[in-house]
Order: structure tokens, then sequence, then C-alpha cells
């Protein structure tokens, strides 16, 4: 029998002829066991799997001294354990499946090297479908659909931000529960704050296109007017989310139509709500603590730090990535400083309030998703690697704190895949040139040229360190990270 567990890892003999691996050191609701099947086996048999089994033990002694901030095993024993987060650090890579990862490490850090993301005690995968709205699945997800799903433990139609899939009701958020039970809340993303992600936590609409108040065509009853709660751009700022930094300034830019605000922009109505707006990197240093804050970088989505020749019908010559985009003003700040501030900003709001509770804060690496839409991977490795280091921003605080919950995961998977340099791919395909010096074959196929590649219906990674971290082990799915954050910091 493997273990792993708060008492360690270790084989155990026996006459059993199953093999079992179990977690050990979780409530009893949580433990997940996984049984071979029970057969009369030969000696040699028992034999040879007990060697393997040995082997696994060894191997994952030697994977958790390196994968946790502590850099000891003794970490990964710790995120095994149960008990209460004070603070939550959720990042998510928005079309971030296993092939855009590891095309990035293998791009950057070389094929046996490893991403900050790759250094996690705990992984496992969860699976991402949507569903129809009589509740049958829908085996491939929108951002909207899968942001849901996380962020309320309730699955819905594509397109949807927080609300039943059927009767079309809200549900309560993750972000909401926080901020009922007494923690600060922050939002952080390289796309639009309105833009699905971010979204979902902080609004409730029948579809992700209504993000400001000139935009309600598809959301009649969400209207100020019908008495709703109007645009996802301004329900975000009525709900006081004391950090929001991300992209979309123009459709914060429009003008309320209706109700207490109307007349003014909704820029203008988060000062009015207390918010401090900022624009560039400078003045997001200089911010005051204690009072929300609004950045808004970029008129749309933030521009991608890297750029290169997209994919094309017949391949591309091979290339390296253009690690600096013209197009990208220099006092963007970028997404690990974004978050570095986001955390520093939190604690002092909890601290000048003399809170003993501390903050939710949800990253999301937005364009990751976006250029594997465009079949771009040098912008979709440059905005891979920035999500790892906001990775690594993240694990570097939770080292100093080790009652922090940090997961990392995607909302779905996408269309890059790894393909030999002499396969002929029917769609759109590009050849790199790594840090390593070697070509590596990009492929994006899962639409027809000059069409948008599509998400893919696959299961995603996820992993996590800290308190309740053992919950992600296994396959779950992604309603299950909900619970997940729910219990680490014991919102209901």
């Amino acid at each position: 029998m493997f273990r792993l567990g708060g008492s360690g890892l270790g084989v155990t003999g026996g006459s059993s002829a199953a093999g079992e691996v179990i977690l050990v050191g979780a409530p009893a609701d949580r433990i997940k066991e996984i049984s071979m099947p029970r057969q009369r086996l030969s000696r040699s048999h028992l034999t040879a799997t007990g060697a393997v089994l040995v082997a696994a033990a060894t191997a994952a002694v030697a994977l958790t001294a390196t994968a946790g901030a502590s850099g000891t095993k003794e970490h990964a024993k710790d995120a095994v354990k149960g008990g209460r987060a004070k603070n939550v650090i959720l990042l998510i890579g928005d079309g971030m499946g296993d092939s855009e990862i590891t095309l990035a490490r293998d791009y950057t850090v070389g094929a046996a090297g490893r991403l900050n993301m790759d250094r996690f005690p705990l992984t496992g995968a969860y699976t991402t479908y949507a569903v129809h709205a009589d509740g049958t699945p829908d085996y491939v997800t929108d951002s909207a659909a899968s942001g849901t799903g996380w962020a309320t433990g309730v699955k819905t139609v594509n397109g949807r931000i927080s609300k039943t899939p059927g009767t079309d009701k809200a549900v309560p958020t993750i972000l909401e529960l926080a901020q009922k039970g007494g923690y600060a809340t922050g939002s952080v993303t390289t796309a639009e704050l309105t833009d699905a992600t971010p979204a979902v936590l902080a609004s409730h609409a029948t579809d992700r296109s209504c993000q400001g108040p000139a935009d309600m065509a598809k959301c009649p009853t969400d209207t100020i007017a019908k008495g709703g709660p109007g645009s996802i751009a301004e329900q975000s700022v009525n709900h006081k989310v004391d950090v929001l930094l991300g992209g979309g300034k123009q459709r914060f830019d429009q003008k309320v139509t209706e109700g207490k605000y109307q007349g003014l922009t909704v820029t203008e109505q988060a000062r009015k709500l207390g918010y401090q707006v900022v624009t560039d990197g400078a003045s997001l240093k200089t911010v005051k603590a204690g009072k929300p804050v609004l950045g808004l970088f970029a008129p749309g989505n933030v521009p991608t730090e890297w750029t290169g020749k997209a994919a094309a019908v017949g391949g591309t010559d091979p290339q390296r990535c253009v690690t600096s985009n013209p197009n990208r003003p220099a006092d963007t700040p970028d997404l690990a400083d974004q978050t570095a501030r986001a955390i520093q900003l939190l604690e002092a709001k909890q601290k000048r309030n003399h809170s003993e509770k501390g903050f939710f804060l949800q990253v999301e690496g937005a364009s990751i998703d976006k250029q594997d839409h465009a079949a771009d991977p040098c912008g979709q490795i440059g905005e891979t690697a920035a999500f790892d280091r906001a990775v690594k921003t993240a694990r570097a605080y939770a080292a100093k704190h080790p009652d922090t919950l940090v997961v990392t995961t995607a909302d779905h998977g996408h269309s890059s895949q790894i393909v030999p340099l002499e396969a002929q791919p029917p769609g759109l395909s590009s050849t790199l040139v790594t840090d390593e010096g070697q070509q590596i074959k990009v492929n994006y196929s899962t639409n027809t040229p000059g069409q948008s590649q599509e998400h893919t219906g696959t299961e995603v990674r996820i992993a996590a360190q800290g308190p309740q971290a053992y919950r992600v082990l296994g396959v779950t799915d992604q309603t299950d990270l909900f619970t997940t954050i729910r219990e680490a910091l014991r919102v209901h």
C-alpha cells in the first residue's frame, strides 16, 4: 500500500492482492482511494508490483522535496492537512491546458525544466464541462460557464455569468461570500475587468456580452430600468471589491443610462463610491491603502508581453519570439507586479481595520486563451510565462504566510498541440526555436483557417498548497473548487 499523508510517504506490505493508494490525514468524507482489480497474482507479480510502488514512493518524496515553497517534503505533508486558511490566492490561466503549459515549459526552461506552476506539492485534474438549460452536459465550456462553476459551485450554460442554467437566477459567488465573511477581496486580470472570468466573481448577468451600460442588448431583465443590477461594469464597482486591476477602460467610460448614477460614466460612479482610479504602473504604486482601487490599464485587453508570427497554413519558417511587444505601453504593470501590489493593498486594509480575517484574491492570465484563439504561439507563450511569474509571487507570499491557500488551474483546455517536425497538419502551424536551440512545431486545428480556434473539452490541471489543498487531488470537477475555497475560508 502506497500512502501520502500527514505522516509521510511510504509503502507497506500485506497479503492483500489489491494495491491501494490512500490519502491519509484528511476527513473521512474527503479520502480518495484507488484500488487495483482484485485478482490472484503470482509471487513474481507481487514482487514486481511492490518494486513499482516503492519506486513511486521514492519519486514522490524526491518531487515534494523540491515542490514546496519551503523547499522541503514537510511542506507537501502540511498541504495534505485540513484547517482554516487566512488567505486564498486563486490563479486562473485562461485556456491553459496541459499543451499550453508544456509549450511554455519547453520554450522557456527546457523539456527537463520546471515552471513555477510545476512546483506545487499537490496536483490533480478537474473536469470542465458546461450544461444545457435542461441540465444535460455541454462537453465544451466557455469561460463564462466554467468561471461560474468554480465561482459558485453551480454549472450553467455557456455565456451566462453566475446565474442558474434554466431559471436564470443569481447564485452567490465565492467573492460575495468572502466579503460577507469579513475578508478583503480582489480581482486581477490581463483581460477587460468585465470579461467572463473576473465578471463571474462580482456580477450576475444573463449573457457575458453585457459588459457596460451600452452593451445590455442580451440582458433585458438585468437592466436597472427592469429592476436588475445593471451591466457587469456597474455591478463590479457597486460590489465594492477592494482591488480591481485589469483592462477594459472603454467599458467604464460608458455612461450609466438609468438609476442613481444616470449621466455619469461608470468610472465616475466608481469615484463616487470611494474608488481610487489609476491607469498606469506608477500610479498603482502610490495609491493609498484602505480605500478601494480600480486600475484600468488598457482600453480593452491589456496588450500581450510577447509577439511573433502567427501560425499559418503550411507552417512558418523557424522563428524566435520577440519578448518585448512594441505595442505594449512601457508603464503597463505586468501581472506579477499587479499581484504583488494587490496583496499589499488587501493586507493593509485588513490591518487598518484590525481584522483577524485575511483576503481572497483571484488572478487571471487571460490572454493565454486569446492568443490560442488567434493561433499565435509567441503571444500565448509570453502570456503563460507572465502568468507563471505571478504564480511565483503568490507562492513566495505563501512561503512567509503558510496559512495561505494558493491554487493554480485553468478554466478550460485549448487548441495548441505540439507535433513532430515532419508532421504536415491540415490547419495552422508554426515552428519555433526554443531557448535550448531546438525546433518545436505547434499545430492549431480546432477550426478552419481564418476562423477563431476553439476551446477543447479536456480536463485540466489543478494544483495547490496550504490549508485544504488536499482537496485538489485525484480527478474532481470544476464546481469542487468552489467548495475547496469556501471550506478553506469557512464562509457559507
